[in-house]
Parts: C-alpha cells; structure tokens; sequence
C-alpha cells in the first residue's frame, strides 16, 4: 500500500477527482492511500462472500450488501472502500446513489500483505470510531476470519478468530439462522 503523505489533508471533494485506474484509493484522516487491484484468491472470496449471503439477505428482505469498489464516506476526510458492507433495511437511507452516507452495520476487509496494517489497525480504529457495529478481517493465507463487534463503550471486541482447519462456521446476529462453514468461504 503505498500513502502519498501531504501536509495539506485532502476531503472528499478532493477525493472524487483521484483518477479511475484499477486501484483502490481511499482517504483516512485527509491522507490518501492506494493500494493495487486484489489477487484471484481475494475476489474469490468476495464472490463466495455474495453467494452465500446474498441469497439470505434477499430472501429476508433485511438490508443490502455491497462490495468494493464502493465509497463509504464517513466524514470529509475518511472515505474507504471496504471489500464488502452490509447496511441494514431500516438504515438503507444511507445508500444514495453516489455512495454510502455513513458506518455500514457491518464491514468486511480480506487482507493482503500490502494491506494487512491497515486493515488490522488502522482501519479497525478508524471503524470502531465511526461506530461500524461489526467488522470481519478475512485473512486468506492463514485462511482465518476474525469478528469484532462495537461494544457499548463504542469500542472493537473481538469475539472470535475462526479457522477454516478447525472447521468453523462464520455466524452473526445480523444474520440469524445462516452460518457459513470457512471451508465454502475459502474455497
């Protein structure tokens, strides 16, 4: 992931002018940041990810999944595309038709090594500050997922790490009902 650091902070205005290029620029904290297109593994992941929720999502009738690239804009300075998100029905006035206008209830990144700060601190802090209810880290290689969720002290627990070698199920409130083994997730 490469950052271009500027003393000038950059907003979203500014952001809407980065060039269409095949790579995933964000802002966080006014800093802009560009990482290259995903790997096979990656997108096979985010396809199996819509597989196998999208079925139950629409079904249900309980909100909407987007994936990347998609603009979560969180405040003028910190606009992401998370690989995946899922916003709730009763909160679906947050997607417009340029972006979505706020936290998703949950969101999902799948890590790369150019990646893996990121998601794993940098933007874990920066969800857990704009009040993202759930946040799914998906490592391919190691083939784990780990859940966070938004306390009531608006910070980031981790409820578990998943393993697809211990045959695990991912499983989520937002969801009742559904559980997706890591072996299909993953495969």
């Amino acid at each position: 992931m490469a950052m271009i650091d500027s003393p000038v902070k950059l907003t979203y205005e500014d952001y809407l002018h980065f060039p269409e290029d095949g790579r995933r620029h964000e802002l966080i904290g006014g800093d802009h940041h560009v990482t290259p297109a995903p790997g096979t593994k990656h997108q096979i992941i985010v396809t199996n990810f819509l597989r196998l929720l999208a079925p139950f999502v629409h079904q249900r009738a309980s909100g909407r999944i987007l994936t990347a690239p998609v603009d979560v804009v969180l405040s003028e300075v910190d606009v992401v595309q998370p690989d995946l998100v899922f916003v709730r029905a009763e909160r679906l006035d947050l997607v417009t038709e340029a972006h979505l206008g706020g936290a998703p209830d949950l969101a999902v990144e799948i890590v790369s090594e150019s990646s893996r700060q990121r998601d794993e601190v940098t933007k874990r802090h920066l969800y857990e500050r704009y009040g993202v209810g759930k946040y799914w880290i998906v490592d391919p290689v190691v083939e784990t997922v780990k859940v966070f969720r938004l306390g009531k002290d608006r910070r980031f627990r981790r409820e578990s790490e998943l393993s697809q070698e211990e045959d695990d199920a991912l499983k989520s409130p937002l969801f009742p009902g559904l559980a997706i083994p890591l072996a299909e997730l993953f495969g």
